[in-house]
């Protein structure tokens, strides 16, 4: 855009990229990886890798790929929005609605989980299940571990929305604060998810009960894990100097996502571990 002289427009431009390509590939180096990683647990094999090969090394390779592809692939956007300066407002409208529809997106993942949850619950008969949580299931104390990861959501959704208002009022001392407290209540919240699972007293295999459950908590752990990532990028921008009282889009879309996944944590826990404990005896 330089080579033609001063922009006319508020539109963005972009760019020719290679990211979209190499995410790509990876994306299917990565599919490739984990059905080869499915078929060989059961000794079967997809591709024909090299005889002492791990069954993992391809899924390894395709998830590497994609994580460089999003370190460049993002780090040119906030180039473009820090450097550049062309997220003009226009632009950052389109950016709103981009991160609005992939948090819909996001959301009807969470309703698939749900469906099975609750298609199974319902109606355990036609499961040929005498009930719910099914026989032999022991399932979680609701007001143990996850009565407590249910308080570091919430508190951590105050901290970000604290470190939120302070950035809208210049205080940067303050959005460092906020910040680094949501990530620490993140990953608080992940090892104490771990503990969790640890000391289930049912598995992900073989069960209706432990395929729905861990489907629905660990795909929101893996959110957590994510929105953890994306908060100490932001972080790591404010530190750098990164983001004005009236300039913070990036910040905020880290915000929504963080949001999001306190809501559905609240939709897990009454559905899921508040909606089992009545069937079964509580596990600690």
């Amino acid at each position: 855009m330089a080579d033609h002289g001063e922009v006319k427009h508020d539109y963005h431009l972009v760019n020719p990229s290679s990211w979209p390509v190499v995410g790509s590939i990876g994306a299917l180096v990565f599919a490739f990886g984990l059905i080869h990683w499915m078929q060989a647990a059961k000794g079967n094999h997809f591709l024909p890798v090299p005889e002492g090969v791990p069954p993992y090394a391809v899924f390894l390779i395709g998830a590497l790929i994609i994580a460089w592809t999003m370190i460049g692939w993002w780090g040119d956007v906030i180039k473009e929005a820090e450097v550049e300066k062309v997220h003009t407002p226009v632009v950052v409208i389109g950016l709103r609605y981009g991160m609005a529809l992939f948090i819909a997106s996001e959301v009807m993942f969470f309703v698939a989980w749900f469906w099975a949850y609750f298609n199974a619950a319902l109606f355990p008969h036609d499961r040929g299940l005498a009930g719910w949580p099914p026989e032999g299931i022991v399932a979680f104390d609701p007001w143990h571990l996850p009565i407590v990861n249910t308080l570091i959501l919430l508190t951590s959704g105050t901290t970000v929305t604290w470190a939120h208002h302070a950035l809208q009022h210049g205080n940067r001392a303050a959005v460092k604060a906020g910040l680094w407290l949501t990530i620490l209540l993140g990953i608080s919240f992940t090892c104490v998810q771990a503990i969790e699972y640890s000391t289930a007293g049912f598995g992900f295999a073989h069960n209706i009960y432990g395929a729905t459950f861990f489907m629905a908590t660990g795909f929101h752990g893996f959110h957590v894990i994510v929105g953890t990532i994306f908060l100490i990028v932001i972080l790591i921008q404010v530190y750098r100097g990164h983001f004005s009282p009236e300039r913070h889009f990036g910040f905020e879309a880290a915000a929504w996502y963080w949001h999001f996944v306190d809501v559905v944590w609240l939709f897990l826990f009454a559905a899921i571990y508040l909606g089992s404990a009545g069937g079964a005896t509580g596990h600690h």
